[in-house]
């Protein structure tokens, strides 16, 4: 898998520079196994080991949403795009998976989280899907870091010129290849769930009692009770343009990619996330189960959860 990538990237690891997260012993990708047909009739087992297969080797994605049980309107937004490129027995992997949460109190908070997701998506398939999808596919022109930046930034003036006073956060995740690179701003939030269960943030919040957190001012158990606890130092829409937060891992064979706003990981604890998703029958159920979840908590903002799961 990922000769496509290779060819136009310039190997698995590619040559463009970026601040790579550890994902400790992420196992590689194995080698598409391939099922043997000899007869034109086919059992019920051989159907079975078929769409096992099919699984195996691409993207499952699920995604749900609730406005919650204490606010009157929405301010999530999402946007899920899921594909691969087949081609002489090679499987490219592609995805754009972005959350947004328009921030309450904010004048046109949910036109600037639509804004941010309608945006990103937009510049994403256009300078990045579009030159894979030629008949001689091309690499795209610039770095996929400075070209999720710079749509980081068109979206951000988008917002300051449409919903002026709005605000949103974004989380953004593009898979391409045997790659993912996140672009991050605010307090929605991306995890890896391995295998084996542990569930690990692969995005640092732009919130104050982050910070305080991080100066040992605050502890946990007083930063999730604080009262400045969901005001951000840095979103889409406020404040001077500003570099997005960029990172990039290999994926690892299996395990799940969590991106969500805080009205999902604000209410439900690690453990219970890790349950559901693990427990689940798959992506969508999950998603759902997540959602269900957080309501059942109380529901007290917003709640958006995309659920990717690897091949392996």
């Amino acid at each position: 898998m990922g000769k496509l990538f290779n060819r136009l990237f310039g190997g698995k690891r590619n040559s463009q520079q970026f601040d790579e997260i550890d994902l400790e012993d992420a196992p590689d990708n194995v080698e598409e196994a391939t099922i043997p047909i000899s007869e034109t009739t086919f059992r019920r087992e051989d159907l079975t080991a078929i769409t096992s297969e099919i699984e195996y080797s691409h993207l499952i994605v699920g995604v749900a949403q609730s406005i919650g049980l204490q606010r009157d309107h929405n301010e999530d937004a999402q946007f899920t795009l899921t594909a691969n490129i087949t081609d002489n027995n090679d499987n490219m992997l592609l995805g754009i998976y972005i959350v947004a949460d328009g921030m309450g109190g904010h004048k046109h908070g949910e036109l600037a989280s639509e804004i941010a997701v309608r945006s990103m998506g937009h510049q994403i398939i256009q300078r990045v899907f579009t030159p894979l999808l030629d008949s001689e596919p091309t690499p795209p022109e610039g770095s996929l870091q400075e070209i999720l930046q710079s749509s980081v930034l068109k979206a951000h003036e988008t917002i300051v010129k449409d919903a002026p006073g709005g605000g949103t956060t974004l989380t953004a995740v593009l898979i391409i290849g045997e790659r993912a690179i996140i672009t991050h701003i605010g307090d929605s939030r991306a995890y890896s769930l391995a295998e084996d269960g542990e569930l690990k943030a692969l995005t640092r919040d732009h919130s104050l009692v982050m910070r305080m957190m991080e100066l040992g001012q605050l502890s946990p158990e007083d930063a999730a009770t604080h009262p400045n606890r969901n005001v951000l130092y840095k979103a889409l829409g406020q404040g001077e343009p500003f570099d997005p937060d960029l990172s990039t891992f290999p994926l690892p064979g299996g395990g799940h990619i969590l991106i969500c706003s805080d009205g999902l990981w604000g209410v439900l604890p690690e453990d219970v996330m890790i349950q559901i998703i693990t427990t689940a029958q798959d992506p969508q159920k999950a998603c759902q189960r997540l959602i269900d979840a957080a309501n059942a908590a109380g529901g007290p903002d917003n709640i958006t959860a995309i659920l990717i799961r690897l091949p392996k």
